[in-house]
């Protein structure tokens, strides 16, 4: 990772709590615009909204797959891929399957990868799978996770959603991104696989420690808050 990158551009601006309306959806994307972020991340409804506001600048537009707990049939994740591929995505986070991960599964949790892949290599649109670390939390687990990535050949890793929650209070907690789980992500997948920290970034600090740790794609909603934290005299930040 060349730490002369400005970190904007590692930043994927996330636009994905339930509630956000069309013109605040316009607003994230303004906003991603101007901090030069690598992507804004918004709902598959939004992909074509996005790219509209988006059009003639260098921020990509993405979104998620199976969002937030990879519980759609495997086809479905392969046509929402696709539609939204054709609506102008780039880039597609995709959720695993989390029961069929916990329950060791990996013929299906394969295929459920495999199939989203496909779609997106046939667009030649960036994939990043995402664990959802809050759920699957053994470390065995992860590594197969990362080891059937990299067979199927997708571009990145990625920790949370950002939508876990304590399954028993049923409380909103989660723990998101964690320095543990980059190195482990890091040091187990090979260069061809990047790593993207997602959840619970919310400042420089934050996202300056995960970076330094390999990961070379963020993911967040404090996209603002990281890049005045990182000041606008050095740029390296």
């Amino acid at each position: 990772m060349n730490q002369e990158q400005p970190i904007s551009s590692l930043l994927d601006h996330a636009l994905l709590h339930p509630t956000l309306t069309d013109d605040e959806l316009r607003a994230g994307c303004e906003l991603a615009r101007e901090l030069q972020a690598a992507t804004v991340c918004v709902k598959p409804y939004a992909v074509q909204l996005a790219v509209e506001v988006l059009q003639g600048s260098e921020t990509s537009v993405g979104t998620v797959i199976g969002f937030p707990h990879g519980s759609n049939a495997t086809e479905i994740k392969a046509i929402e891929a696709e539609l939204a591929c054709r609506n102008g995505a780039t880039e597609v986070d995709m959720v695993v399957n989390v029961g069929k991960v916990l329950q060791g599964d990996w013929d299906f949790v394969l295929n459920d990868i495999a199939a989203v892949t496909g779609v997106a290599r046939n667009h030649e649109a960036i994939v990043k799978v995402i664990f959802e670390t809050d759920f699957v939390t053994d470390d065995d687990a992860k590594r197969k996770l990362c080891q059937i990535c990299e067979e199927v050949g997708v571009d990145f890793v990625k920790t949370s959603t950002g939508f876990g929650f304590t399954k028993q209070d049923g409380s909103y907690n989660y723990t998101g991104a964690t320095a543990e789980d980059i190195k482990l992500m890091r040091a187990t997948c090979g260069d061809s696989v990047g790593v993207k920290a997602s959840g619970g970034i919310r400042s420089f600090e934050d996202a300056a420690k995960f970076r330094e740790l390999g990961a070379t794609r963020l993911g967040t909603s404090a996209s603002k808050a990281i890049v005045e934290g990182a000041g606008t005299d050095d740029s390296s930040y």
